[in-house]
């Protein structure tokens, strides 16, 4: 056999990875990602505790499918009612979208795709979509799946309720460690392409060096708190975790 032929293990990894089904599923917990940050620091007892898809979430997939897999927009379920306390949306049976919510999301997309520095970037000839990367960050095994990676950055799509706030929301929900990790993960750095919410306003925001350096702060401390509590040889036990404080 030539030895090109040899799947390479790691080749094998992120193959099974790209599926959503094993990156966020059983196999995919063999590795830390940015998503698992924001409980190890707020609260340990709801690391990896399962999660019903939120409406936020679901909004969020289908704006990132219509930019980069628009073919798959006929997986997702829209119904026609004014809200899903309505007969007819309970009629769907299973979670799905509105579709005035569609409506606003793909005037978002399409907000995006008009602005030719944002499509240049994005669809730049060779760039890649939804692409996992594995690595060994401070002894533990870490991932993380790209939206675009393109030939000098990668790219990450944000929504937002007021683009003027993003600076500030970014570090709210751990974009500024999401950033240091892909920066390590996939050795480009990480810039985000936003878009509100209704007004459709868009926005870029690269990371600066404080920026950064305040994630890669939260990745260690995350760090320390797993190994704590979850890691081979963990020193405390969780069910026994408290937040203690001087008022």
């Amino acid at each position: 056999m030539i030895l090109d032929e040899i799947q390479n293990p790691k080749t094998e990894i992120l193959d099974k990875l790209r599926e959503d089904k094993h990156y966020y599923g059983t196999f995919g917990r063999n590795y830390l990602s940015n998503s698992d940050i924001g409980a190890l620091l707020n609260n340990p007892l709801q690391f990896r505790k399962d999660k019903e898809a939120t409406t936020a979430m679901m909004l969020g997939r289908y704006f990132h499918t219509e930019l980069l897999e628009p073919q798959k927009l006929k997986d997702f379920k829209i119904v026609d009612a004014s809200t899903r306390n309505t007969k007819k949306y309970k009629e769907l049976g299973e979670p799905g979208l509105l579709a005035k919510e569609v409506d606003m999301l793909s005037a978002m997309a399409k907000a995006i795709r008009m602005n030719l520095v944002f499509y240049d970037m994005i669809y730049e000839p060779g760039n890649q979509f939804e692409q996992p990367a594995i690595a060994e960050i401070a002894g533990q095994q870490w991932k993380g799946k790209a939206d675009i990676i393109g030939s000098e950055y990668i790219i990450d799509l944000k929504t937002t309720s007021v683009i003027e706030d993003f600076k500030y929301s970014a570090r709210k929900y751990n974009y500024d460690s999401q950033a240091w990790l892909y920066q390590q993960l996939f050795g480009k750095p990480l810039v985000f392409i936003v878009v509100e919410k209704h007004s459709c306003k868009t926005g870029l925001f690269d990371c600066s060096e404080d920026f950064l350096e305040y994630g890669k702060q939260k990745v260690f401390k995350a760090i320390e708190v797993y190994e704590k509590f979850f890691g081979k040889n963990p020193t405390e036990d969780i069910t026994q975790y408290f937040i203690n404080q001087t008022l």
